[in-house]
């Protein structure tokens, strides 16, 4: 009979299946390392009451926000592996920040374990109205023009934002300026009023700076073009074949969470993101619902960790 710390296999296994049966027993803590109302900590107050629903437990959001994201993972990886800690995982600190940061406190594979991806959304290519680019071709064209004269904004080194630029940037052979801000709004406020060229922006912050005359789209992000602005092509499309962005957002636990309980959580919360309320709230932002299984989730993440490593190599992106 094999063991583990003294305890028969087959008991454990017995006992994980039954937690899971039960589970949840107790409110659960979803942590989310982000502001609240932002983004990311608007999906998870989305989601969280129709978990509540399903297992008649509150589903409590726990923002730890601080170092792009990088605190509240730290936070995170440290907590007991039995079901009632999720965490809410962003691109930008899960796949992006391992390549920025030189020292944390986690590693996105070693630490936690995958549920599943919640959706994929593209950022959009703005830029102020007066820009004498009116799509990538052009914006390429003018770069190679006055070399290092057409700057970009950032809400910060090794952001999603500025890893997407670096990679816009090497693809097309131009020299850009980058202009790091502390955070979206200034550095969009910038962008709105002159002072920098062009923003990688997410599509709700900036829309409706679009729709209002006070930023233009040169092109979106993704692989394909968004249901969103079926008319803005994408950048791949324009010039820089292969070109992909995306911000996606995804449920992790801590590793070492049992297997029973991995399943449970990610057939519980695939249903929920499947539910057409919660659909059409994320599609009308340019969301593209994922709902991936753990094992596909896990390996899209070491996929995504390989790709932002290398740009920020090659960019020499680097947060102290």
């Amino acid at each position: 009979m094999q063991y583990l710390l003294g305890v028969p296999l087959a008991l454990l296994m017995t006992y994980s299946s039954w937690a899971a049966d039960v589970y949840p027993t107790k409110p659960v803590r979803w942590l989310a390392p982000v502001l609240s109302g932002g983004a990311g900590d608007l999906i998870a107050r989305t989601i969280a009451p129709k978990l509540s629903e399903a297992w008649g437990q509150q589903v409590i959001i726990d923002n730890r926000p601080g170092g792009g994201g990088t605190l509240g993972m730290s936070i995170a990886a440290k907590m007991p592996a039995d079901g009632y800690t999720l965490v809410l995982g962003v691109s930008s600190f899960v796949v992006m920040a391992p390549g920025v940061y030189p020292k944390l406190a986690y590693d996105p594979i070693r630490d936690f374990a995958p549920i599943t991806q919640i959706l994929s959304a593209p950022l959009i290519l703005v830029a102020h109205p007066s820009l004498p680019a009116r799509n990538v071709k052009e914006l390429i064209a003018l770069a190679r023009a006055r070399p290092g004269a057409v700057s970009y904004a950032t809400p910060g080194n090794g952001s999603a934002a500025h890893l997407s630029m670096e990679m816009f940037r090497s693809m097309s052979g131009t020299q850009l300026l980058h202009v790091p801000y502390r955070g979206a709004p200034p550095a969009l406020a910038d962008v709105i009023s002159g002072q920098v060229a062009v923003y990688m922006a997410t599509v709700p912050a900036s829309l409706p700076l679009v729709r209002a005359g006070r930023l233009k789209i040169l092109a979106t992000s993704g692989r394909t073009r968004t249901r969103v602005l079926p008319d803005v092509p994408t950048v791949s499309e324009s010039g820089l074949k292969g070109y992909e962005v995306n911000t996606w957002y995804g449920v992790l636990v801590p590793a070492g969470t049992p297997a029973p309980l991995i399943d449970r959580i990610h057939t519980d919360m695939v249903r929920v993101i499947r539910l057409p309320e919660i659909r059409d709230r994320f599609v009308s932002e340019a969301g593209e619902i994922v709902a991936s299984a753990p094992r596909d989730f896990g390996a899209f993440i070491g996929r995504e960790l390989v790709k932002w490593t290398r740009v920020a190599r090659e960019a020499g992106a680097k947060v102290d």
